[in-house]
């Protein structure tokens, strides 16, 4: 893992705030949390950007909102919105990925990170060389195998 920055998009920030009677999100939720504990830490950097400010702050439940602000302030980096973000993002949503999810993935291959993790299936199976899409799951597992020294 030679860079060690993530960039988790909203709904990855919202993983713990759903159902976790269903044990793939409870699974997905730990994993989620471990991350942040690792970007607390300083064990992994972590970018936030514009549209995750956004999709905040139109989040309509305070706790989620507060929390998830909170969180935010653990970046080390804020992605803010330019020209190349903006014609990256239709590029990518002509595959398919729905445009606020497109603006997310254009924020960090501008951001230079290597990691995207998201819980959003239809993020996931974007292909792209310009980044590692990821879920928290299969992110720990990798993590634990290298131990973040690679």
């Amino acid at each position: 893992m030679e860079n060690k920055t993530v960039y988790l998009d909203t709904c990855t920030f919202n993983r713990p705030f759903d159902d976790q009677t269903q044990i793939k999100i409870s699974l997905e939720t730990q994993a989620k949390l471990f991350i942040q504990s690792l970007i607390k830490d300083n064990k992994l950097d972590m970018v936030y950007s514009y549209i995750c400010f956004y999709e905040n702050y139109i989040n309509p439940f305070e706790n989620k909102k507060l929390t998830i602000f909170e969180f935010s302030k653990y970046a080390k980096y804020t992605v803010i919105e330019n020209k190349e973000i903006l014609l990256k993002s239709k590029e990518i949503s002509k595959n398919g990925i729905k445009p606020i999810d497109a603006l997310h993935l254009s924020c960090a291959i501008n951001a230079g990170v290597n990691y995207f993790i998201t819980v959003d299936d239809g993020i996931l199976k974007y292909n792209t060389n310009e980044i590692k899409i990821i879920d928290p799951i299969m992110f720990i597992k990798y993590w634990e195998t290298y131990g973040g020294k690679k």
